[in-house]
C-alpha cells in the first residue's frame, strides 16, 4: 500500500504564507503525478494544484498566482507554497498520487488542517 504523509498545516493570519509537504515511500513514485486537493466544511473536495513527473503544473482557479506546487524527486516529496492566504483557503488539504493525469488515484494522504484567521 502506498503511504503518503502530509505535514505543515497550521493556523495563519490573512495575507500570510505557509508551506505544506507530502512525502511518499518508494523511489518509483518520483515518476508519478502528484496533486494537492482541499475540502472545506460543507463543500466538495477541489483541486488546488498538480504536478507531473516532468514538472508540468496546473492550478485551481482560486489559487492561481498565489500558490505554487513543486517537487523534489530525490526526496519523493511534493510541496505546496501558499502565499497571500485568505480566509477562504481554510480547509483540510490532502495530497494524492497517480500514474498520470486521468489515471485513477492510487492513494490519498490523511489530510492536514489549514486555517486562515486573524
Amino acid at each position: 500500500q502506498v503511504h503518503l504523509v502530509e505535514s505543515g498545516g497550521a493556523l495563519v493570519q490573512p495575507g500570510g504564507a505557509l508551506r505544506l509537504s507530502c512525502s511518499v515511500s518508494g523511489t518509483i513514485f518520483s515518476l508519478y503525478t502528484r496533486g494537492w486537493y482541499r475540502q472545506a466544511p460543507g463543500k466538495e473536495r477541489e483541486l488546488v494544484a498538480g504536478i507531473t513527473s516532468n514538472c508540468s503544473t496546473n492550478y485551481g482557479y482560486s489559487v492561481k498566482s498565489r500558490f505554487a506546487i513543486s517537487r523534489d524527486n530525490g526526496k519523493n516529496t511534493v510541496y505546496l507554497q501558499m502565499n497571500s492566504m485568505k480566509p477562504e483557503d481554510t480547509a483540510v488539504y490532502y495530497c494524492n498520487i497517480r500514474r498520470t493525469w486521468g489515471s485513477p488515484v492510487i492513494s490519498w494522504g490523511q489530510g492536514t488542517q489549514v486555517t486562515v484567521s486573524s
